[in-house]
């Protein structure tokens, strides 16, 4: 089956909608948080972990980590990312830009120039060669339903003229994957990939603007929205989203890369037209006991996640919560919240336990899924 995605349902009265979308290993319906399996595994989640919280399509193998390890002569071997970590559904991947952008802080692990990067590998020292044609090649053999385009991160400090630079690399890079995936759309495995391009621009709307025609004009399967300030910084997040959305065709699916950190970040960009997101935040978070509480408010035909909590995460490790006998969260559906108290999570947290490692990511990704639950049935029944 081809990539194919369609608009089902907006909102009245805000950007937000719904959409449906087809791949080669299933359905899923938007808004829509992806789990990260950054190196082939989602942190302390089984597939039926994940299943289990709802989740339809995973981010699963980064580019520069499965280079680096198990290799993507392995990786081959298994038939690819599907099959060797055993997600039957959708999948998206990425380029490893955003990677090859944290390393190149470091000019003696990674250095960047118009063609691309040269990375050391973190273990045996030899070079990684991470390019337009040498991602895209990488993403046939992870084999992920959506893969991108080799793209140049904007940081969020530098200057105009950084933002420039990387935003031509990103441009000159996207036509170049572009050519190499359109001689063969298709995974080493026969599946039909879709190739996104990235926006880039940094915090200037003209750039902004300039890079959402470019990449509009490129007619790539879908949009990603990237940057270094996409995620970390939530006000201009929104903001560039309301820059670039009256140039975005409504029928291409909308992503905001490395959004999730919170559950109302997730309501503040599906508000302004986002369908799909991914982050670590919610499985590191509840690694170091910070654990999703609230509920969602409604309010004037939209919705807000209200929390008694500062960030709307408790800190499982306080001396508060030794005794006590609620959920997590109350109203929450999760193994964890139907099954343990937050005494007992406070006590494997206290105990370093792996199981409690396992419950506390159960709940927080839960949270991220349920809330696009809500999210879709307010759009729903807008």
């Amino acid at each position: 089956m081809t990539f194919k995605a369609t608009l089902s349902k907006k909102h009245p009265h805000y950007p937000a909608r719904i959409m449906h979308v087809n791949t080669a290993h299933g359905e899923f319906t938007t808004p829509s948080f992806m789990p990260v399996g950054t190196r082939a595994f989602v942190n302390q989640l089984s597939p039926v972990d994940l299943q289990n919280t709802g989740s339809e399509i995973i981010l699963g193998g980064n580019t520069y980590h499965m280079l680096c390890s198990p290799g993507l002569d392995v990786i081959e071997s298994q038939g690819g990312m599907h099959r060797f970590m055993n997600w039957a559904g959708p999948m998206l991947t990425d380029s490893g830009g955003f990677q090859v952008f944290s390393l190149s802080k470091n000019a003696k692990l990674c250095k960047i120039d118009e063609d691309g990067a040269k990375v050391k590998h973190p273990v045996s020292g030899k070079l990684l060669i991470l390019n337009a044609q040498t991602s895209i090649d990488a993403q046939k053999i992870i084999g992920a339903d959506i893969i991108m385009a080799f793209d140049q991160c904007t940081p969020e400090i530098g200057g105009k003229d950084i933002a420039i630079k990387a935003m031509a690399r990103t441009h000159r890079w996207l036509m170049l994957s572009k050519e190499i995936h359109a001689k063969n759309p298709t995974s080493a495995y026969g599946y039909h990939q879709a190739l996104f391009g990235i926006i880039q621009g940094g915090r200037y709307p003209d750039l902004r603007a300039q890079s959402a025609e470019f990449i509009v004009d490129a007619d790539c399967d879908g949009i990603a929205i990237g940057g270094e300030s996409i995620g970390f910084d939530m006000a201009i997040t929104t903001e560039i989203v309301d820059w670039i959305r009256p140039l975005l065709p409504e029928h291409k699916l909308r992503y905001t890369m490395g959004v999730g950190m919170h559950p109302q970040d997730l309501i503040d960009v599906v508000r302004v037209g986002v369908d799909i997101f991914d982050c670590v935040a919610p499985t590191r978070n509840a690694r170091h006991g910070a654990l999703y509480s609230g509920d969602w408010v409604l309010e004037n035909g939209w919705v807000r996640f209200e929390s008694e909590f500062d960030k709307g995460r408790l800190s499982i490790k306080k001396a508060c919560f030794a005794k006590d006998e609620q959920p997590v969260m109350a109203n929450c559906h999760c193994y964890t919240c139907t099954n343990f108290s937050r005494a007992y999570l406070h006590f494997l947290f206290k105990e370093k336990s792996a199981f409690y490692c396992n419950l506390a990511t159960i709940h927080n990704v839960f949270v991220m899924q349920e809330t696009c639950r809500v999210l879709k049935t307010i759009i729903y029944h807008s």
